[in-house]
């Protein structure tokens, strides 16, 4: 139920949706700056479109991003279905690799101004910086909110801690692709990367380290670490890196804290006090960007081992 509060502010309950380009910064220098913004804004149009057949309004853009709400959870995961439909059919007009990433929360949102603010926002923002190309990501809340056939198509995959909230959130994989055949092929595909077994190897001073997928190791200054950081950027016990449910998660402990670079991803996180799942290959800068490199930055990837 909707309450209206002074100034145009209202309490109820929405489902929010974050669609974003996968590095684009890569298309601009693929493609050149002109013909890569016009394939953006190609982009930009059908996803416009698609909310307005859901029943949705985009609510702004940000950079290479769409923000969009839905008063139906059910809207929101079919819209998102159907971006990522609209990314891949735009995907042969480019000489690079052309995909979205989508998140979509549905709970509690204060709206003003035609804008949306809240918990609600901050934990799908935040889950769209975890999101992989072609990927739809929302959380356990929503998926409840779901109708029985939707929940269907979803995939639960991991605990995530965010900032300012005391529980964790567990995240879902949205399983988008409506084709029969496709979607067979996918879920097969998911069932081989599960049954794998896979471990995490970190280079870090000409060193290489292995974490496996039940095992947790310290970073940081101190010696007692497992993996000791000659930096003084590095807090004394800087982060912390687990493996978990088969995949692997950074979680901060710092006073400056934690830069994480996915491969693909053109935007860093900052990890304050949070954790992150790390994705397939990447950079961690302690203390200090990891865009920089120097003796604060470790390389990763993982590696997947047939059960």
């Amino acid at each position: 139920m909707a309450t209206t509060g002074g100034s145009g502010v209202e309490s109820t309950q929405r489902a929010v949706l974050f669609a974003d380009v996968c590095d684009s910064t890569a298309l601009y220098e693929s493609l050149g700056d002109a013909p890569a913004l016009a394939l953006i804004n190609v982009l930009f149009e059908k996803l416009g479109a698609i909310t307005s057949t859901h029943d949705g309004t985009v609510i702004k853009t940000l950079g290479d991003a769409v923000v969009c709400q839905f008063k139906e959870a059910d809207k929101a995961f079919r819209a998102a279905c159907d971006m990522q439909t609209a990314a891949a059919s735009l995907s042969p007009r480019s000489q690079s690799k052309f995909a979205i990433k989508v998140s979509f929360n549905f709970g509690p949102v204060v709206v003003k101004d035609d804008d949306v603010f809240g918990d609600t926002v901050n934990v799908c923002s935040r889950l769209n910086t975890l999101g992989s190309p072609d990927q739809v990501l929302t959380t356990r809340q929503t998926v409840e909110s779901l109708s029985p056939g939707l929940r269907l198509r979803c995939r639960q995959l991991y605990p995530l801690k965010v900032r300012g909230k005391v529980e964790q959130v567990t995240v879902y994989d949205v399983m988008w692709r409506l084709d029969p055949d496709v979607t067979e092929r996918d879920v097969l595909a998911r069932t081989t990367v599960r049954n794998a077994v896979s471990v995490l190897k970190i280079s870090y001073g000409g060193e290489s380290f292995t974490v496996g997928p039940a095992q947790e190791i310290l970073v940081g200054r101190d010696k007692g670490n497992d993996i000791i950081i000659e930096s003084t950027r590095a807090s004394r016990v800087h982060a912390r890196i687990t493996g978990r449910d088969g995949h692997f998660v950074i979680s901060d402990q710092s006073s400056n804290g934690t830069f994480l670079l996915i491969d693909g991803n053109s935007r860093e996180m900052l990890l304050r006090r949070e954790e992150a799942v790390m994705g397939e290959r990447g950079w961690v800068g302690l203390g200090k960007s990891a865009e920089g490199h120097g003796t604060h930055v470790l390389r990763y990837r993982l590696e997947r081992r047939g059960a």
